[in-house]
């Protein structure tokens, strides 16, 4: 669930099977308090019927187009009416969901939604548009970040394989292996962040997780190129000391890249 602010109305958006469905009775309340009276005035409008109609006979397979067409022939009169219930349980829609509970109210895919904010204000769904795709950006944005953090934890396992096969003697205690682990893990903390894990929680107390869990995007992806390269210097047989100088000199580099990059992006 995500709730935006469009014009000082909180409008919430809900997944279902997937798809982005808004709250009509949200939108609504732009208009006033009275949201359901308000969805069911759009509702007995002709062509929010047909586009209704369409909407369903392109994406849903099991919408009954007899009742449909009933109901595009009354639309319009005077003694017509409908709700979202009655066009949901007569036609067998999914483009409109009806909730009940603390979120409760008339939910329609974007398609529609957008439909209902034109109808309500010209104005109202230009600023809804605008932060609907704001946050669809936002969302983008977290998924990129979660994917390099699984990246990076993904390549620490590499990372840790190559330690235990090819720094850990035999016969040594898990103590003195967990030390080695955690040593290891400080080489690439120091060359990419300048302290030790240690070091880190001593200066956030007040921080949940590790520094890993605070870098940038950028960090990350030199963080995961990093963790390939030591498992690589590390099967070559290059000493710890050596390993945190060239590696402190590779993130220094790609940071200045990555850095300069998105620069550019930004100035394009």
């Amino acid at each position: 669930m995500a709730k935006i602010s469009v014009q000082k109305t909180d409008v919430t958006i809900l997944k279902i099977n997937d798809d982005d469905y808004i709250s009509l009775t949200d939108i609504a309340k732009f208009k006033t308090t009275d949201s359901f009276i308000v969805v069911c005035n759009w509702m007995r409008n002709r062509n929010t019927i047909e586009y209704l109609g369409i909407w369903e006979t392109l994406y849903n397979p099991h919408f009954k187009p007899i009742e449909f067409d009933r109901f595009r022939n009354e639309a319009g009169l005077n003694a017509f009416t409908m709700s979202p219930q009655k066009w949901i349980e007569s036609t067998n829609a999914v483009g409109m969901v009806s909730k009940a509970g603390r979120y409760g109210g008339t939910y329609a895919h974007k398609d529609i939604a957008f439909k209902f904010a034109a109808w309500i204000s010209i104005e109202f769904e230009l600023y809804f548009i605008k932060e609907f795709q704001r946050l669809k950006e936002e969302e983008q944005k977290q998924i990129g970040w979660s994917a390099k953090r699984e990246l990076a934890k993904l390549n620490y396992h590499i990372h840790t394989d190559a330690i235990k096969y090819n720094l850990i003697p035999a016969e040594l205690t898990a103590a003195q292996t967990s030390v080695i682990y955690a040593s290891e893990a400080d080489v690439l903390n120091v060359a990419l962040f300048g302290i030790t894990a240690k070091q880190w929680r001593d200066a956030n107390p007040d921080l949940k997780g590790n520094c890993r869990d605070y870098a940038t995007i950028n960090e990350l992806i030199c963080l995961s190129n990093m963790e390939n390269l030591n498992a690589v210097f590390i099967n070559e047989g290059m000493l710890q000391k050596d390993r945190l100088i060239k590696l402190n000199q590779i993130a220094i580099e790609q940071m200045r890249i990555l850095h300069e990059a998105e620069t550019r992006k930004f100035i394009k």
